[in-house]
């Protein structure tokens, strides 16, 4: 099984738990509501995580978590709002792709019928969704977030037929929408400037976007396993992409927020604006050095140095964690970072040459994810309820990311084909 790496949407105003049967509208009860409480950062350290045990636990939550008409999705909100919904249906969508990916990482899948059925509920929704206008390869007005939705969509399709883990009765389907999902993405890259962005305040199909960098890397991982899967691909929509990332990228190894016209490569720290600076891009860096290494176009050294990033900024990272806001200074972090951030690090982790170094960053990254648990054993970095799916999921991705295979080369075509990255044993097979 193949699982890739991944995404923040944004959080909930509801309680599944209070209303699990209408996710589209706030009940009155909740919108007085007091938020809810969240752990203080930075933390005292705690014991290292007992991967089994907390993974039995965040399964459990996970679970309890799917809403909805038919207990069949588990959507992400967040500050953004479309058709007077709180939740919009790209991260419906997302949501729900990006919890069944979490479910399906943990070992033994393949004998847990109370995973498989909450799989197959949701695959059935994001099935059924795709297909509503708000998933199709358009954008509405400036801002539109079913990028995000194809883009795990896509992730969590493959997943499932890499793993061998598709409701039998959903084969054809699920094939189906993989192959249109491909299409989709590739048709709504930001033309010539290349990359993918939920931002377009220039209008859709104008050249003078910017990619956005912690939404272009995951996409680009998703098409290279398309192109792996037998799937078109063209070349130019992946080089236009990685011409993008790499005009990002920052002389002290941070990458922009929005990848910029003109490369940065040179620019030093105190040039930089907020958004830009590196402890900014601490949850993305590793995410962009991963997905260029595939490429051909990163190197170890860079992608080393973005997993330390990471470490090294964790609590600018962890000091947004379910706070209010977005872009807050002094470095533009939101809360939604916070676990995304998690994953690819740990993804950046297996790409670490050195067997031992490898090992203390593994464990150093459970230490993280045990200082940043809810008390009810999910992880949630934002300050609503139900995005307790999405984090929750993230975590057990951060956490199982030592036994997914890893993510394919990327060769264009014509060229000799480079060999893929070593596979490890998935937890769905087991």
């Amino acid at each position: 099984m193949r699982i890739s790496w991944l995404l923040p949407l944004l959080a909930a105003v509801v309680s599944p738990a209070q209303d699990k049967k209408a996710p589209e509208d706030t009940p009155p009860a909740a919108k007085n509501a007091a938020p809810r409480v969240f752990t203080e950062f930075p933390v005292p350290d705690v014991a290292p995580l007992d991967v089994e045990k907390v993974s039995k636990e965040a399964i459990a939550s996970l679970i309890a978590l799917q809403e909805g008409d038919g207990d069949d999705q588990w959507p992400y909100q967040g500050v953004y709002r479309e058709d007077r919904s709180p939740s919009p249906v790209g991260y419906r969508v997302g949501g729900t792709s990006i919890a069944i990916l979490g479910l399906l990482s943990v070992p033994g899948y393949r004998t847990d019928t109370a995973r498989q059925d909450v799989v197959a509920r949701g695959v059935r929704f994001v099935l059924k969704t795709l297909e509503v206008p708000r998933m199709q390869e358009e954008f509405v007005g400036n801002y539109d977030v079913r990028g995000w939705g194809h883009v795990y969509g896509l992730l969590m399709l493959q997943a499932l037929q890499e793993a061998k883990a598709v409701p039998p009765d959903l084969t054809e389907q699920v094939a189906a929408k993989e192959k249109w999902l491909v299409e989709v993405l590739c048709a709504s890259a930001i033309p010539e400037a290349g990359g993918w962005n939920y931002s377009r305040p220039r209008g859709y199909k104008s050249p003078r976007n910017t990619a956005s960098p912690f939404m272009t890397a995951p996409a680009l991982q998703a098409l290279f396993l398309a192109k792996q899967r037998g799937q078109s691909v063209p070349d130019a929509v992946i080089t236009q992409a990685l011409d993008a990332l790499e005009r990002a990228r920052a002389k002290p190894g941070g990458y922009a927020y929005g990848a910029p016209a003109k490369s940065q490569n040179d620019v030093e720290e105190p040039q930089l604006t907020m958004m830009d600076k590196t402890p900014s891009s601490a949850a993305r860096a590793a995410a962009c050095e991963v997905t260029l290494l595939l490429a051909g176009r990163g190197d170890l050294q860079r992608l080393e140095r973005a997993v330390d990033l990471f470490f090294a900024h964790w609590d600018d990272l962890a000091v947004r964690k379910s706070q209010t806001g977005t872009h807050i200074a002094p470095y533009g972090i939101a809360p939604y970072y916070f676990l995304y951030g998690h994953v690819y690090a740990a993804q950046a982790i297996e790409f670490v040459p050195d067997e031992k170094k490898r090992e203390a960053l593994r464990g150093k990254m459970r230490a993280m994810l045990a200082k940043s648990r809810e008390a009810d054993g999910s992880w949630n970095d934002r300050q609503f309820e139900r995005s307790g799916g999405y984090g929750t999921a993230m975590a057990l991705l951060a956490m199982h990311m030592p036994h997914l295979p890893k993510m394919p080369t990327w060769t264009p075509s014509g060229e000799p084909a480079k060999a893929s990255a070593p596979s490890q044993d998935a937890g769905a097979g087991k």
